[in-house]
């Protein structure tokens, strides 16, 4: 099975991918998007380049494992997904993916916006890694 991951963000939106053969998630592109509908098209480009079987979405929860306003609208981003992709949608807890991304561009040695231009589609690696690891 291929997964493209999503790492919803506010302006920028993380993609990502693997397959659950070789089990190595790689970065595509960050999605710069001022509304729902240029994310919507452009994530419609995605699913169309890369064929997945299934979206891996971040779901945002709060340190202490509970949802809040963030994840709801993950919850509904998901669903219209859903229903435009006709493909499942598995939610990975998010908590500390754009962490780890960006230890890993501490130590890279690039520039700040260097950094900027890719950390979310890092991070939707970090959450593809760890779904992946859960799967087994």
């Amino acid at each position: 099975m291929r997964f493209l991951a999503i790492d919803l963000g506010d302006r920028r939106t993380g993609l990502a991918c693997a397959d659950d053969v070789l089990r190595i998630p790689a970065p595509i592109e960050v999605i710069e998007a001022s509304t729902h509908e240029v994310l919507m098209q452009s994530l419609a480009h995605a699913v169309d380049s890369y064929a997945p079987d299934a979206l891996v979405i971040g779901l945002p929860l709060n340190m202490d494992g509970s949802e809040g306003p963030r994840a709801k609208m993950t919850r509904d981003f998901a669903l219209a997904c859903e229903e435009r992709f006709r493909l499942p949608v598995h939610f990975q807890d998010e908590r500390l993916t754009s962490h780890a991304a960006e230890t890993s561009l501490n130590r890279s040695g690039r520039t700040h916006a260097q950094k900027r231009r890719i950390r979310d589609a890092l991070a939707a690696c970090e959450l593809l890694k760890d779904f992946l690891a859960q799967r087994g």
